[in-house]
């Protein structure tokens, strides 16, 4: 078997997944109903919801969670971390989970929220992981978060690369990436994991760029990389949204073509909760395959 990031045309089409966080008040939770409304119609493979630090919005995920399998007749994908408050609750949640239909969970360490002092339950999140298997088998289809620019707390690219490997051999059946805007990272870290023993599917996470000043205090916190030619671009446009968000549109969009391409199997759209820079992604991204295949019908036709 050839690494992901060599497999080109024998790919299929990558899956798109798109991820929400639980509303709070109940201006976001009509903000968050017309976005998923709308994203639900572009057949996503499933749609994911996040919880706060320390799981501090657990209510609001299960609830959000029951929502969207209730209304949306979308797969839904809960996170899970290791700051649940016990392995006993933690269970019950899952059980929970299992009863309402749910087969797939995104499973990470988490952060811990301000005042926590050590760790929950689980240190790690390959701890984690087995702990589902433990308790449910082969039951939950299990994603993992990995990260091809490296996690800020990382001492090393091998040790990140090992920590992910204790993931998936803990039993994690695929991973999603941090969100980057280097293709080349992206295949590097692809490559580096098949070296090591690595096989499980790699999606990357995509973050459309709509707000500058937004992206740029994420990227810094989560460690990141915005390309200098990227941020100077960026900032030249000053307080133009309009021209932000269609910069940004294309920047991403050449990037998703140049992943798909080279065999990415998966796109895990971060929306914040907000549809229409996904749904222009989407469209561009479906534009660009329909052209690509009515090319390949073309070149053939004479055969």
């Amino acid at each position: 078997m050839l690494p992901f990031a060599r497999l080109n045309a024998t790919m299929p089409t990558p899956a798109i997944s798109f991820e929400f966080f639980p509303p709070r008040m109940a201006e976001q939770q009509l903000a968050l109903e017309s976005t998923w409304q709308k994203l639900a119609h572009l057949d996503p493979a499933y749609l994911s919801v996040t919880f706060g630090a320390g799981g501090s919005t657990l209510d609001a995920t299960r609830e959000t969670v029951e929502a969207l399998i209730r209304d949306s007749g979308v797969p839904v994908a809960p996170h899970i971390s290791c700051m649940a408050q016990s392995r006993e609750k933690l269970h019950d949640l899952l059980e929970h989970y299992r009863l309402s239909g749910v087969d797939r969970l995104i499973v990470l360490r988490g952060d811990r929220s301000d005042g926590m002092t050590g760790p929950g339950p689980f240190q790690y999140a390959s701890e984690l992981v087995a702990f589902v298997r433990q308790e449910f088998g082969d039951y939950f289809h299990i994603e993992v978060a990995c990260y091809p620019e490296f996690h800020p707390e990382s001492d090393s690219p091998r040790s990140e690369l090992q920590h992910f490997k204790t993931k998936v051999e803990a039993g994690a059946n695929g991973a999603i990436t941090q969100y980057f805007y280097n293709a080349d990272s992206y295949f590097r870290f692809v490559d580096d994991c098949y070296r090591i023993g690595i096989e499980i599917p790699i999606t990357a996470g995509i973050m459309p760029i709509t707000n500058y000043r937004q992206l740029s205090r994420f990227s810094d916190m989560c460690g990141a990389e915005i390309p200098q030619w990227i941020r100077r671009r960026l900032e030249g446009f000053g307080n133009d949204g309009a021209a932000i968000r269609e910069f940004g549109l294309d920047v991403v969009t050449a990037m998703c073509e140049r992943l798909r391409a080279g065999g990415a199997p998966g796109f895990h759209i971060f929306t914040l909760n907000r549809a229409n820079a996904s749904m222009l992604l989407w469209q561009r991204l479906n534009s660009a395959e329909s052209h690509h295949v009515a090319q390949a019908a073309g070149s053939s036709g004479g055969l």
